[in-house]
């Protein structure tokens, strides 16, 4: 809903310029979007990381007597946000950027900074989010804003579906780590 509005306001403000014009625009202005989307992006993600490595940390008194997130944790875990967004996220953008629906530079704005304000609002709220889930909604509401037939829904359902195998398949595999570990100590 949030896309379709900004889509209508944006639409409206445009309303006097060529497309060619348009675009131009929207393509400058999608490096503001996608930076803020990035900036959400590395503050929910990583922060989850951090949070489990300090707790880690902290529970075998290695913190001592005091709470806290040590700078190398922050940093590691940014770097490693970074290098996995590097090597691994082009498959991901490319999925989501264009198998999903075909987005244009004003709808790929919208549904980033769609994105941007609730990876920002979410934690804010307390609610933590997953960073997938909230640019995939976006870009299929884009889609959707369009066009229902413009959304690939087979697509769009199986990632749904490796996000609902994710987490047995992630307990299955925590369980037999834990068995082994049990087993041998």
């Amino acid at each position: 809903m949030l896309a379709l509005v900004l889509i209508l306001t944006v639409s409206w403000i445009f309303v006097r310029q060529t497309p060619f014009a348009v675009d131009n625009t929207f393509r400058t202005l999608q490096f503001v979007s996608a930076s803020l989307y990035s900036l959400g992006h590395g503050g929910n993600d990583a922060q989850k990381t951090m949070g489990i490595i300090a707790v880690l940390l902290y529970s075998q008194g290695m913190l001592g007597g005091e709470f806290y997130v040590p700078f190398w944790v922050v940093i590691t875990c940014q770097a490693m946000l970074a290098l996995g967004t590097l090597f691994g996220g082009w498959r991901i953008v490319h999925t989501m950027g264009s198998k999903i629906t075909r987005l244009n530079p004003m709808q790929g704005f919208c549904a980033e900074t769609g994105g941007a304000i609730t990876l920002f609002g979410a934690p804010w709220l307390g609610i933590p989010v997953s960073t997938t889930h909230t640019i995939t909604g976006a870009i299929v509401g884009v889609g959707a804003a369009r066009r229902i037939s413009a959304v690939r829904w087979g697509i769009a359902g199986s990632i749904v579906i490796a996000w609902v195998i994710t987490m047995p398949s992630t307990a299955l595999i925590a369980a037999c780590c834990y068995g082994i570990v049990a087993l041998f100590s």
